[in-house]
């Protein structure tokens, strides 16, 4: 395969990966928000937002306030933002229109489709009840894209490809919800474990979609470190960290054998799998969430890049 159908077929499935996550993280948000002041306090949740989709410096460009209409807007309709929900779809569809023939027809459906539907939403949903409806659809439609490639590609480098954009986007952004709520969206004068704390954690498991799964797990109340664990380290959460890297060296075995070749991708790979499944929550506590998780987005990072060097360029 040539690097550059390899490269569009990466990146098509990461895109359609974060738009599903910025549909998430605003759905979270607007739930939080419409919850009464008693149990969300004083904090402004739609800065959080901001924060963990990535692209706070790039959002006070434009705006001087955090609001919903601000944040809504730049985080799924705003050409000023290259990540926004429209501009993911929008690069999803030229890399997809670029490897045309390298797509079942379900799969250019999907994506096209997708592409066409939002032209119908213009500047954005004019009501809170609008946005929601805009934003299930948004993962409807990555559910969609992602069902028809896992239901109708066949197993070759194509498809390999393409699942290694999205466990790696998936595996980033698992740890970047983690990653905020323990640093920014519990205000200081807030107690683990109170109100506001339960809500905002709730909230998190929606985001991707666990809440049920914790129960089914744990069979407890939200606690933090048991969410930590279940987004972390449990392989049978399909969105956890674990599983998003089980299924990372498994791609890029299958990319090996294929090319009958290995090198950095797969020893990084490999790497920090066995760093995840050596790990246990007492101690990434005692050594500290945000120093584990700011690593491994790091190194995430890294296998992006080595990825790069060694098939796309």
């Amino acid at each position: 395969m040539l690097a550059r159908t390899a490269d569009n077929l990466y990146w098509l499935s990461r895109y359609v990966e974060r738009a599903e996550y910025l549909a998430r993280i605003l759905d979270a948000t607007q739930r939080l928000t419409a919850l009464p002041l008693a149990y969300v306090g004083e904090s402004n949740e739609w800065e959080t937002a901001v924060a963990t989709a990535g692209c706070a410096s790039a959002f006070y460009k434009h705006h001087e306030t955090a609001d919903a209409k601000n944040v809504t807007d730049f985080l799924a309709f705003s050409s000023d933002n290259s990540s926004s929900i429209r501009s993911c779809f929008e690069h999803a569809r030229s890399n997809a229109r670029a490897v045309r023939t390298a797509l079942t027809v379900e799969m250019w459906d999907a994506i096209n489709g997708t592409w066409l539907e939002l032209q119908r939403f213009g500047n954005g949903p004019s009501t809170p009840e609008e946005t929601s409806r805009f934003l299930r659809w948004v993962q409807e439609c990555s559910l969609r894209f992602d069902g028809s490639a896992y239901r109708t590609m066949l197993r070759n480098d194509a498809y390999w490809f393409s699942r290694l954009g999205v466990y790696l986007e998936r595996a980033d952004n698992t740890a970047r919800i983690l990653d905020v709520k323990y640093h920014l969206l519990l205000p200081e004068h807030e107690r683990v474990g109170g109100p506001l704390d339960y809500f905002q954690w709730a909230a998190i498991l929606r985001s991707v979609s666990a809440l049920t799964s914790y129960h089914w797990v744990y069979r407890e109340s939200v606690k933090p470190w048991l969410i930590a664990d279940l987004l972390i380290l449990k392989d049978e959460m399909p969105r956890s960290l674990a599983s998003c890297y089980e299924a990372v060296v498994r791609n890029l075995d299958q990319i090996s054998g294929a090319y009958g070749r290995q090198g950095p991708a797969q020893r990084l790979a490999r790497g920090i799998r066995a760093r995840l499944q050596n790990s246990k929550m007492e101690g990434i506590f005692q050594r500290g969430l945000h120093e584990f998780i700011s690593e491994f987005i790091g190194e995430n990072n890294r296998l992006g890049e080595a990825i790069t060097q060694q098939y796309l360029n």
